[in-house]
């Protein structure tokens, strides 16, 4: 299911390394970027003065980002040179400003509104990867901007749409078809995630004739499971949040929290999600496993094949042992994996984000740590990178071939 046009959201972008001039006051404290005569396409010839722009910092850890409202000037420095002109574009100081250094990326988007974003990513970081393969920036780029128009036939998916997201937009389409129903069921409150996610895959068996057996093509499967759930959240979650805003908060901080809370529902939601949505293909597959069961240190790895009781059984052979971390996002918070489940060494983790960093996979191959990604996902990956990724459907057919040899035969307990 693809989730709209690139175009929806964007209508120029233009991309460039910001220089140490740029961005170190040691260096200069002018607050201009440099290079911009091909912005002209987007901002035109005259000046333009307190142009406001939302402004975004993304590093390698989930801490580092940070979002800030910026003020441009647009201006030619030699307006009264009939033979030349000299544009530049002046900003103002923010919090995002203060954390961008020289080798990192700037994108300058004209959104759909014609306002402007602006957006920094740390060189080398994953999210830098993920603007790259967005809006098909080369791996090696000249001095000064770079622009690209977006095309209005652009179509995104899944993929795409995670990291428009990140961005701040909402790009799941609106669709209540199912809403109606989902009040009546769940009596218009968020119902238990086991529950939300079941129903997400009873909707979709709805609509088709054959069965959908998760064994025949986990990848795809999992992604269709995601986006309907998604897509059935949000429905229910604009309803929900539509009534809640038309009662009176108490104060401020009754709002804070309020808007708090839907935050946290998202993000927890989503990981709890994609958890029973493999739980399910899991058992399609016919394959044997715990689900957050402890082991060492009171840590519980999402899933343990072929179960908890054959890893605390010191006489069953380690290497027939498996263990699936699961994270939506990675981040910086893939390390976890890595101490849970101490007898298994080498371990595997499965996210759905788009375009890691080689930075990150190359720590996580050196840790022992196989990513698993959906194989639709693939191609966001640098090429060097691909070789080495794993998909869902060939992690089950590792787990089954250890399980055979092992003569390990399927028991269906979804409680286990």
């Amino acid at each position: 299911m693809t989730q709209g046009q690139l175009g929806d959201y964007f209508k120029d972008v233009a991309w460039k390394r910001l220089s140490a001039v740029e961005v170190d006051p040691t260096r200069s404290n002018q607050r201009e970027f440099n290079g911009v005569a091909s912005l002209r396409q987007i901002l035109g010839d005259s000046r333009i003065d307190g142009l406001p722009a939302h402004c975004l910092y993304f590093g390698e850890e989930e801490e580092d980002t940070s979002t800030d409202q910026s003020y441009l000037t647009w201006y030619d420095a030699r307006k009264d040179d009939l033979k030349r002109s000299e544009y530049r574009l002046y900003f103002t100081k923010t919090s995002v400003t203060e954390k961008a250094e020289a080798g990192d990326l700037l994108i300058i988007g004209r959104q759909s509104d014609d306002s402007l974003m602006v957006i920094i990513a740390k060189e080398g970081s994953s999210f830098e990867n993920q603007m790259f393969w967005l809006f098909g920036i080369p791996d090696e780029m000249r001095d000064g901007f770079e622009l690209r128009s977006i095309e209005s036939n652009e179509q995104i998916g899944f993929a795409a749409g995670l990291i428009l997201e990140q961005i701040g937009f909402e790009v799941v389409p609106a669709d209540d078809m199912w809403l109606d129903e989902m009040l009546r069921r769940f009596n218009g409150e968020f119902p238990p995630t086991r529950d939300f996610s079941a129903f997400a895959r009873e909707t979709i068996a709805r609509e088709r004739i054959d069965y959908i057996d998760g064994s025949a093509n986990p990848d795809d499967v999992l992604i269709s499971y995601m986006e309907r759930e998604e897509l059935l959240f949000k429905s229910l979650e604009r309803y929900i949040v539509s009534e809640r805003l038309e009662t009176d908060f108490e104060d401020v901080d009754d709002f804070i929290s309020y808007s708090l809370s839907v935050h946290n529902r998202r993000k927890s939601r989503t990981g709890y999600a994609l958890e029973n949505h493999l739980e399910v293909i899991f058992t399609d597959s016919c394959i044997t496993y715990s689900r957050n069961k402890k082991t060492e240190n009171r840590a519980k790895p999402d899933f343990l094949f072929p179960g908890i009781d054959f890893y605390h059984d010191l006489h069953f052979p380690v290497e027939s042992l498996s263990m699936l971390a699961v994270k939506s996002t990675c981040k910086d918070r893939w390390r976890q994996a890595l101490s849970e489940a101490a007898r298994i060494e080498y371990k595997h983790l499965l996210t759905l984000e788009p375009s890691i960093s080689v930075n990150q996979t190359d720590e996580m191959a050196a840790n022992n740590l196989q990513l698993v990604v959906p194989k639709g996902f693939h191609h966001t990956y640098k090429p060097e990178q691909q070789p080495w990724l794993m998909d869902l459907d060939s992690f089950i057919r590792l787990v089954r071939t250890k399980q055979e040899q092992q003569s390990i035969h399927f028991i269906s307990d979804p409680e286990r």
